[in-house]
């Protein structure tokens, strides 16, 4: 996968895209990351990106010259037909909410264009006529779209086939699965009085799975509800959550 961001500021890049699965995925050739600094595309000498509003308001304006020509620089090499395959995708507190299924999108999509805005946003012509998508990862405001690219290129490229360890482990994550995931343990087995559930060391691996779904339910009834509403849930796993207060609306 080929990932392209765009920023303002690329010296934010600097740590976290050479760490742990991230890291990974760039040494075995899985993902390559480029940064590209929209100032290179200013059109003056003192690399200006930004200007007051037309008609007034607070705040200033990403220039819409540099982000045009900075994205459509980087991915002009590629063939017309690759290219249209590479969404353009504007970080912003306007796009739609960023959740699991999407990033199983984009991860089988050949690269990605990741545009971070700035200071009150961007002009409008490049949401309309240059961004593909909008995405926001949540309900809150961020000083620039930087942090939000990174959770994204994260959360998109560990579920490259070959990034993570265990696909098993990838599929049976929190939200990925519909659910949330049951509790899990490690050794020891007693730690400080706290033990490990008898279950999960009794060999059973039918009372094991059982005891896994059951406590998937219940959690995902406790702290995420609506979850439940579009589930994949079995007799047994509906009669198991009405006994538990769950009425099913």
């Amino acid at each position: 996968m080929h990932v392209h961001i765009f920023t303002l500021f690329p010296a934010m890049f600097q740590g976290p895209f050479h760490q742990s699965v991230i890291r990974r995925a760039v040494d075995r050739g899985l993902a390559r990351i480029r940064i590209h600094d929209i100032r290179e595309y200013a059109h003056d000498s003192h690399r200006t990106t930004d200007d007051y509003q037309y008609g007034g308001g607070p705040g200033m304006l990403m220039n819409p010259e540099p982000v045009f020509e900075s994205v459509e620089a980087a991915l002009s090499p590629y063939p017309e037909e690759l290219r249209r395959e590479i969404p353009v995708i504007l970080l912003s507190p306007q796009g739609r909410p960023f959740r699991q299924n999407i990033a199983g999108e984009l991860a089988d999509s050949p690269g990605m264009a990741l545009i971070c805005g700035h200071y009150e946003g961007v002009d409008e012509r490049i949401k309309e006529h240059l961004a593909t998508d909008e995405i926001s990862i949540g309900d809150y405001v961020l000083t620039g779209g930087e942090l939000a690219s990174m959770v994204l290129v994260d959360a998109v490229v560990r579920l490259i086939p070959g990034v993570v360890g265990s696909e098993e482990g990838v599929q049976g994550d929190s939200i990925t699965s519909g659910l949330l995931q049951h509790p899990i343990y490690t050794r020891p087995p007693v730690y400080r009085d706290m033990e490990v559930p008898p279950t999960l060391l009794s060999g059973n691996h039918g009372e094991i799975a059982q005891w896994r779904r059951r406590q998937t339910l219940l959690k995902t009834l406790n702290r995420r509800p609506d979850l439940l509403k579009s589930a994949e849930l079995t007799a047994d796993d509906l009669k198991f959550l009405e006994t538990h207060g769950y009425a099913g609306d």
